[in-house]
């Protein structure tokens, strides 16, 4: 079976723009979020085949909360980041659709990692993960459809939709706080975790 992928110029939303505006923490938080919410795609992937244990994806993805939530947690992004090259599956491996979101998780952790080591990177990290989480949805309406997602119809899916608007209120929730908020971040961990529904509907 010949999977073909689309690869598409980023997926904007003015959400991003929105998020931009605020503080570094919530910057991270953000981000965090939408990684949280792709793990459920990495661990499909790993059930299904075997390659790796997903709990080494949730365990990086911990050091984060815990930096935003402990302050006195000292985390080695570097060691994180060199952990999670093993965790990248090749899409030349496996003929199965669930690869390609489970490389979609990794890289959208391995950019926020890298962010960590090099702040100067934050904003734009922050645009192209809130990105790639829309355009995971995106080649699966593609591979399912046939339809091209682009900035110009993404209105007219509603699976795209719906992504911008988990994002937007993960943003609304964000913005009320007026200092940095840990019981708000504790929150939407524990919110995303309870749930634990991906960015493309892969419950856990």
């Amino acid at each position: 079976m010949q999977i073909t992928i689309v690869d598409y110029p980023m997926l904007k939303n003015p959400v991003q723009l929105r998020v931009e505006k605020l503080e570094p923490w919530q910057h991270l938080t953000f981000m965090v979020s939408l990684c949280e919410r792709m793990y459920p795609n990495f661990a499909l992937f790993c059930e299904e085949t075997k390659f790796a244990e997903a709990q080494q994806y949730r365990v990086i993805v911990d050091s984060i909360w815990e930096i935003l939530t402990v302050k006195s947690a000292k985390i080695n992004f570097e060691g994180q980041l060199e952990r999670l090259e093993d965790l990248v599956p090749s899409a030349a491996d496996y003929d199965l659709y669930a690869v390609y979101p489970a490389i979609d998780a990794c890289v959208a952790l391995a950019d926020l990692l890298h962010a960590l080591l090099d702040r100067d990177l934050m904003l734009e990290t922050l645009e192209k993960i809130s990105s790639l989480s829309a355009e995971t949805v995106a080649d699966l309406e593609f591979a399912q459809t046939g339809i091209e997602i682009t900035n110009e119809n993404q209105k007219d899916n509603e699976a795209v939709c719906e992504e911008w608007d988990v994002q937007w209120a993960i943003f609304r929730a964000l913005k009320e706080a007026e200092r940095r908020d840990i019981e708000l971040i504790k929150s939407l961990r524990e919110e995303l975790r309870d749930e634990q529904v991906s960015n493309i509907g892969i419950a856990l």
